[in-house]
């Protein structure tokens, strides 16, 4: 069997994928027919199989070729003689709007570009149809990397279970931070100290803000409350606590935030004090409670006992509570990194390939 696939973006996921695509070996043959990166393309207009060796990145980056615009890329996939895979490895907002057009035209798509499942509902409603002709949209990568947990989560809906709550540490750096940050230990670090440690690492984004603004949790939570039910209209549309101080929200550069920080690590430690005297410890996760129609995204306590207090490192844990496991299912592992996430899309385009 062949399926043509379409590689965009070779970033650090999208270079991962490449290798781990080129690498396998299965009974489905995967036709690389176009691969893409912001500003070259390699094209092939006869939809052969792309050359592609251990020289395909400097093929790339001397390519002459441009990227195809977003309607002439349909419109060159419809004429593939073979079902035809997209894979965007972006972070693009311009693609993710334009899924919808892949899908109706019979374009498959895997992905662990969160924004088309995070952004407007309406973009949502408009990717998944089981009407004939439609292509089909995988995107376990956009939570928890390659950890199982969109398709565990839709297979409990699809066998009729009933999602009573969804909790989780969905973010690696925030997972590190918090690790560090929330011990008893006397003379124990200040916040700033470990976002500045957590930034060299390069656990965050160049702009620790990025992450600090509990966004890109948000993002995730949004996915999953969606998949279990909830109508969430966006990431925006419920409460998400930002760990950036008021006073610092204006400021431009990464370096004055950076030295500012400081300033304001009273708060978080008076709340992690607050926490000690219980015996508990801080996390920042995301929620979503059904029983009390609450999504939200912050900081929360927990005893020792709870399996997010033992977390270690930058790893993700998901805690699925439905009317069948009343005792909570629990994912955990590496929720970011290249290669995972590289792995998690791979994983959606053997299943695409296998259905179609």
């Amino acid at each position: 069997m062949l399926t043509n696939v379409l590689p965009t973006g070779t970033g650090l996921v999208g270079n991962a994928f490449l290798e781990q695509l080129l690498s396998i070996k299965q009974s489905i043959c995967y036709n690389i027919i176009y691969v893409a990166r912001s500003r070259a393309a390699l094209i092939s207009k006869d939809y052969s199989p792309l050359n592609l060796g251990s020289s395909w990145k400097s093929a790339l980056e001397n390519a002459d070729e441009k990227p195809l615009e977003l309607n002439a890329l349909v419109g060159y996939l419809q004429k593939s003689p073979q079902k035809v895979i997209l894979v965007d490895n972006t972070s693009s907002s311009d693609i993710a709007d334009f899924y919808p057009n892949f899908v109706g035209a019979g374009i498959s798509i895997a992905t662990p570009n969160k924004k088309a499942f995070s952004s407007d509902l309406k973009l949502w409603n408009g990717l998944f149809s089981d009407e004939e002709g439609h292509g089909l949209v995988y995107h376990e990568a956009t939570v928890g990397a390659g950890l199982p947990i969109i398709g565990t989560l839709r297979d409990m809906i699809k066998t009729n279970d009933k999602v009573e709550k969804i909790e989780g540490i969905f973010s690696g750096t925030l997972s590190y931070i918090f690790n560090e940050f929330s011990t008893i230990a006397p003379n124990s670090v200040k916040f700033s100290e470990v976002v500045k440690v957590a930034k060299s690492l390069g656990y965050t984004e160049p702009d620790p803000r990025d992450d600090l603004n509990g966004m890109d949790v948000a993002r995730k939570v949004t996915i999953l409350a969606r998949i279990a039910g909830f109508e969430v209209q966006s990431p925006s549309s419920f409460p998400v606590q930002s760990l950036i101080p008021d006073e610092l929200t204006s400021v431009n550069s990464v370096d004055e935030f950076m030295s500012r920080l400081p300033d304001y690590d009273e708060q978080l430690t008076l709340l992690k004090d607050a926490a000690a005297r219980e015996n508990k410890v801080l996390r920042f996760v995301g929620k979503v409670d059904f029983p009390n129609n609450v999504v939200s995204v912050g900081i929360e306590k927990y005893d020792f006992s709870h399996p997010f207090a033992s977390l270690k490192g930058s790893d993700n844990v998901i805690s699925i509570k439905t009317s069948r496991y009343s005792q909570p299912l629990i994912v955990q592992g590496a929720g970011a990194g290249a290669s995972v996430t590289a792995a998690g899309v791979l994983g959606d385009v053997i299943k695409i390939a296998e259905r179609l």
